[in-house]
């Protein structure tokens, strides 16, 4: 009987998935952290993992591991190599976050480009009103927004920019090589020169091995440009943007994602009041925590079936890795 473990809280629509499911027993470790999980791991035939970490002394213990689905689609916290190497499948799910996460991106634009945290604190303060007179909010019609990563969410934040009559460029090193979309939104090959230019920014790409966005690279931006990322901590060096908040480099910024999740209270960051948080939810709205939960349990449901969609693999070299298990 195929043992699921469950590496942090889900919606309660997949954990209903998982209880109906005959012949599969589960366990729910809510703690999002890869401590938590690991001391379990060696019971389980699948996991489903959120956004910690999953390492390869993890993955050693993990005799019977057969399946490992990601509640989500992005896997940089997920040693591939170690679970290819053992013949094990990472799972994402499809496209069921693309509207959370771009709507959740278009709100910091707006709410950072618009000052909303100091608007509100202006209301608020017994003496704050007289804030509105100091003009800071500003428009974002005839704007230029550059997208770091032009993929389904990057697309869909053009499409809720165009509509506010917003200009969008986009940097994508993998589709200016391998092929560019159809539609208004063209390509903007050297990243320096596109930073330039830009008024806003969203980052919507993956995290690499040093952060896309250093200090050489926010060197180069428009001072007073809007920063915003709801895809991955590390992809902007948060030292880099301290200081590029202090100079006014970078007027204002909305961070969904940070290096270190949560952030330690006196991270630099919070200090700043024309910076809007948020706790790594870009992606889980009520709508879309819920299909994020059912679609990774049923991957690991499919999988036991036997019929596991490939397109959903990211290695799929393991595939052919598998055991059989019809025995």
């Amino acid at each position: 009987m195929p043992h699921v473990l469950v590496a942090g809280k889900i919606h309660p629509a997949g954990i209903a998935r998982l209880s109906a499911a005959p012949g599969i027993t589960f366990e729910m470790v809510e703690t999002v952290s890869e401590a938590a999980f690991a001391p379990r791991i060696e019971a389980a035939d699948a996991l489903l993992i959120r956004t910690q970490p999953l390492g390869a002394a993890t993955i050693a213990r993990a005799d019977r591991l057969q399946l490992v689905s990601r509640h989500g689609v992005g896997f940089d916290a997920v040693d591939v190599a170690a679970l290819t190497a053992r013949g094990i499948p990472l799972a994402v799910v499809g496209d069921v976050n693309t509207v959370a996460v771009a709507e959740h991106a278009m709100m910091m634009l707006l709410a950072a480009t618009k000052r909303a945290l100091r608007a509100d604190q202006a209301v608020r303060s017994a003496d704050g009103w007289g804030w509105r007179n100091r003009l800071e909010a500003t428009e974002i019609g005839g704007k230029t927004l550059l997208l770091l990563g032009y993929g389904r969410i990057g697309r869909k934040v053009a499409e809720l920019a165009m509509a506010f009559g917003v200009r969008v460029v986009a940097h994508d090193p993998w589709l200016m090589a391998n092929g560019w979309p159809d539609g208004p939104v063209r390509p903007a090959p050297d990243l320096a020169s596109a930073l330039a230019r830009a008024d806003l920014i969203s980052v919507h790409m993956p995290r690499a091995d040093r952060p896309t966005l250093g200090a050489a690279e926010l060197a180069h931006v428009k001072p007073g440009a809007v920063l915003v990322n709801t895809a991955r901590g590390g992809i902007v060096d948060e030292a880099a943007l301290v200081a590029a908040l202090t100079r006014g480099q970078i007027g204002a910024a909305g961070l969904d994602v940070f290096d270190d999740e949560p952030p330690s209270p006196d991270h630099p960051l919070l200090a700043f009041d024309q910076v809007l948080f948020s706790p790594h939810i870009g992606g889980l709205t009520a709508e879309g925590g819920e299909r994020l939960a059912t679609h990774s349990v049923q991957n690991i449901l499919d999988h036991f079936a036997g019929c596991l969609d490939p397109s959903l693999v990211v290695n799929r070299a393991a595939l052919g890795g598998l055991k059989d298990l019809a025995k």
